[in-house]
């Protein structure tokens, strides 16, 4: 629901669907998103035990975890608790018992293949 009378935009979350990524066990929920560029929000929900590949953060990324933990080569960000990532930081991320969390990125993360050379799509 938005009402651009005031610049105010009311999202009904709990009925927008689950949007399947390309990672298994990795579903989204776009909550906003730059019409002029790559910057977004969204909700994540991360099956236990699903796996975010190598990847390269071409922007900011800020990440608030509702439920569960996000897990990297760093450190773990449990329930309650926010990280946020340099523009060219480079990781792997992994949800050991499910994870559900907001994501704010200022530009799409470049994802690395086997060979890690960044992935085209």
């Amino acid at each position: 629901m938005s009402n651009s009378d005031s610049g105010s935009h009311y999202i009904d979350v709990a009925n927008l669907p689950w949007q399947a990524t390309r990672f298994p066990g990795v579903e989204m929920k776009i909550l906003w998103r730059d019409p002029a560029g790559e910057a977004f929000t969204a909700i994540f929900r991360t099956a236990p035990g699903a796996v975010l590949p190598k990847h390269r953060h071409r922007g900011i990324e800020q990440t608030f975890v509702l439920e569960g933990s996000l897990v990297d080569e760093s450190g773990a960000c449990t329930a309650g608790n926010f990280v946020w990532r340099d523009v060219g930081s480079v990781h792997s991320a992994h949800s050991p018992d499910g994870c559900l969390a907001i994501g704010v990125f200022q530009k799409a993360n470049e994802f690395f293949n086997e060979e890690s050379k960044p992935c085209k799509d």
